[in-house]
């Protein structure tokens, strides 16, 4: 049985490199240079025309090694050209091409049979202290980051954001607490009304409760709901067993954070062993990416450019006001709702509340496309002023589509996400604009 095995085995990799080998690209842009070398200094070989088809043989850096009809080795920068979408058949092999930088070596692909995390799991999953307590173990501070950055000469650089969020200093909500005068007005309407009057004042009380609260307030229910919800990510998937990982993703992912408008947050990072690809970023500063998204990530910068996208929805509250909307819409749907008491209390005994009604199934709630695409521009910008190169996430989006449109690895995030080509669209579409400079980083 080991013998048949082992054959199965060597022949289903041989034939994985005999497919990899076929990794194709279509030419988007009007003409390419293709180059000697994978430098912007060296030779160059030819022009590609637009809609022209190459073939990929490894990448390196944020290069692809193609493969010209005369038998010789050209290069492309990787934004050049869009990779093709694997077939279920050949996308571990595509994937193998993009993160060995050679044909049919590396690690073996997980992708057929995985059953990702769903909602179910996360509603239901308990929090688990102990892999919470391991996860906030590995968060790095400012300074070990800044240490790492200096190590590999990643410099600090000031790049504009339009638009980008910034918490408010507002001090205490004028509205946080109902007022007296309001309070009278809605005494009134009971009053005046009888118990349709007293329903309708408790919708009203609830709705002064609920919107708007203070930037303290909202700091609070999010520094308290990150570890919560985290927590029973980590329930439904523990940490992986891979200390260099964890350390890795937390000084890259501390430095990014810092080149953002919240650098405050107690920015905590995890990989979670599973082996599809995805990622999660619960309010606070809380970021979870699965083993299987961490194993297609050849470089710091393409790390990098992954919490670039979840440090995103962090800054912005994007998951933290999608909670906040769930509390309306409950409001809205129950005549009765002053029991509830919703919005009042301590944070922790609001995020204690919130979780134990929906656990952590807020993590695969669908954003805004528009919050997505946003995400991506922000990391962009992040990898900038992190001294990186804002290409390192088009090479990270090349790698996903080159598992396929049909990846069992990639179904929950096609659930939550844009589909890839609309994302790359997007950034093809914007240009690199003021992140030009920045894009002859290697």
């Amino acid at each position: 049985m080991r013998v048949i095995t082992g054959c199965l085995i060597a022949t289903v990799f041989t034939a994985a490199t005999a497919i990899a080998a076929e990794l194709t690209a279509v030419v988007r842009k009007p003409d390419v240079n293709v180059y000697a070398e994978a430098n912007l200094e060296s030779g160059k070989l030819k022009k590609l025309k637009q809609d022209e088809t190459v073939a990929i043989a490894a990448q390196h850096g944020l290069w692809y090694e193609l493969k010209l009809p005369d038998g010789k080795a050209g290069y492309v920068r990787i934004n050049d050209v869009r990779v093709n979408y694997g077939k279920v058949e050949d996308s571990g092999a595509n994937v193998r091409v993009l993160t060995t930088g050679k044909a049919g070596e590396g690690r073996v692909s997980e992708t057929a049979g995985v059953r990702g995390i769903d909602e179910s799991d996360l509603k239901s999953a308990s929090l688990n202290q102990a892999q919470l307590d391991a996860m906030t173990a590995n968060r790095v501070d400012s300074p070990a980051a800044v240490a790492y950055a200096g190590e590999h000469q990643w410099q600090a650089t000031s790049v504009a954001f339009d638009g980008e969020a910034k918490p408010r200093k507002d001090g205490a909500s004028k509205s946080s607490k109902p007022s007296s005068s309001g309070s009278g007005a809605l005494q009134s309407v009971g009053s005046m009304m009888g118990s349709l009057g007293q329903k309708a004042s408790s919708i009203l009380g609830t709705a002064d409760k609920v919107a708007p609260k203070s930037e303290q307030e909202q700091a609070a229910e999010e520094l308290a709901l990150g570890p919560q919800i985290a927590g029973r990510v980590l329930g439904a998937r523990p940490l992986w067993n891979d200390a260099a990982a964890q350390k890795r993703v937390n000084v890259v992912g501390r430095w990014v954070a810092s080149q953002t408008s919240r650098p405050e947050l107690p920015w905590t990072f995890g990989v979670i062993d599973a082996p599809e690809v995805n990622a999660f970023a619960a309010p606070g500063g809380y970021i979870l990416i699965t083993r299987g998204l961490y194993d297609l990530l050849s470089s710091d910068g393409e790390v990098a450019a992954v919490l670039g996208h979840e440090i995103s929805h962090c800054v912005e509250r994007d998951h933290y006001n999608v909670i906040r909307k769930q509390e309306l819409t409950a409001m809205g749907k129950d005549a009765v709702v002053a029991q509830a008491d919703i919005g009042s209390g301590t944070a922790e005994t609001y995020a204690r509340q919130y979780v134990e009604k929906h656990g952590a199934a807020i993590m695969m709630t669908s954003l805004d496309r528009q919050a997505e695409f946003r995400a991506d521009k922000a990391a962009e910008i992040y990898l900038a002023r992190s001294g990186m190169n804002p290409i390192a996430l088009y090479a990270v989006l090349q790698k996903m589509t080159a598992l396929g449109s049909q990846s069992a690895s990639l179904a929950a995030l096609y659930k939550t996400h844009p589909p890839l080509d609309a994302r790359m669209d997007r950034i093809d579409e914007r240009g690199y604009g003021a992140l030009k400079a920045y894009t002859a980083r290697e």
